[in-house]
């Protein structure tokens, strides 16, 4: 066994001899790895230092968070008429998330096929979509919300047209890339039967890519729910205008009962979106009969 296992086991010095290049220190490279490390350290702690950042500060601030929450116990919508107001500006929430983004979608979607590599009319007219996606996605829909209400006043209108812009021009990066990534063979394979164009991304890349976009307007729907809470305080709509409201007011009780409630309905949605999203996925992949 001694013996056999000397036979397999390599020649260190012979192989160091032959190849020193491989056995060599990278010293090149483990510099670049510390330094890299090193900046990135370095620029951490500025950062902290020039945004002032303090722990006497935060350590301080413990104590007033903890009477904050003391204040909200118990969480009291205050009344049954404010209940019902909250109740309504929620529904008010989801309904601009779910328009907005159904908006975004349906706009982005032929936006994503231009976009796209493989189903652009030509590359002038890819570069100039994706260029506008790129302005439209730089913007936060907060500031997409100032701007709405400057032009169609206050109210759930801008917050819809406020997400609506902001999803535009990330679900058409993403709707792009998704169809870029499509499998060429079933668009070969038309064309090889003479299909058209149009057929060939109809039938060909559509199929692989519908599950994939449903997945991410989804998922967007559930974290414009979110986004619908934040703009609301700009006075775009929605609940985010009454927990503004109360925060100024200092009804921390009220404060907290519209906290629960929006987390409440974050999870509802969220588990509806894991479930449609498991059958849209599910159903794609069940093979044609």
């Amino acid at each position: 066994m001694k013996a056999s296992s000397r036979a397999i086991s390599p020649d260190l010095p012979a192989l160091r001899a032959r190849h020193p290049e491989h056995f060599a220190p990278a010293w090149a490279h483990r510099a670049a790895v510390i330094g890299t490390i090193a900046f990135l350290a370095g620029l951490f702690v500025f950062g902290f230092w020039r945004l002032g950042f303090s722990f006497e500060k935060v350590l301080a601030g413990i104590g007033q968070l903890g009477t904050l929450l003391w204040l909200m116990i118990p969480p009291n919508p205050g009344s049954w008429a404010k209940f019902v107001t909250f109740l309504h500006a929620l529904a008010e929430t989801v309904a601009i998330a779910f328009l907005g983004t159904l908006l975004a979608a349906l706009i982005a979607f032929p936006i994503g096929l231009i976009a796209a590599r493989n189903t652009t009319i030509n590359r002038v007219v890819q570069f100039a979509s994706r260029r506008v996606l790129d302005g439209i996605r730089g913007i936060d829909t907060l500031i997409w919300a100032l701007l709405w209400i400057n032009v169609v006043g206050l109210g759930p209108f801008a917050g819809v047209l406020a997400i609506m812009t902001s999803d535009l021009g990330t679900f058409g990066k993403l709707f792009s890339e998704a169809i870029e990534a499509a499998d060429k063979k079933p668009v070969e394979g038309i064309a090889s039967t003479g299909g058209a164009r149009a057929h060939q991304i109809r039938f060909g890349i559509l199929p692989q890519v519908f599950p994939v976009l449903a997945g991410q307007v989804l998922y967007f729907f559930e974290s414009n729910t979110r986004s619908g809470t934040i703009i609301g305080i700009v006075g775009a709509g929605g609940i985010g205008l009454h927990l503004a409201e109360q925060i100024r007011t200092l009804e921390w009780q009220a404060v907290s009962f519209l906290v629960i409630m929006i987390l409440i309905m974050v999870a509802v949605i969220d588990a509806v979106s894991v479930r449609l999203r498991a059958a849209i996925i599910g159903r794609a992949q069940q093979p044609v009969v």
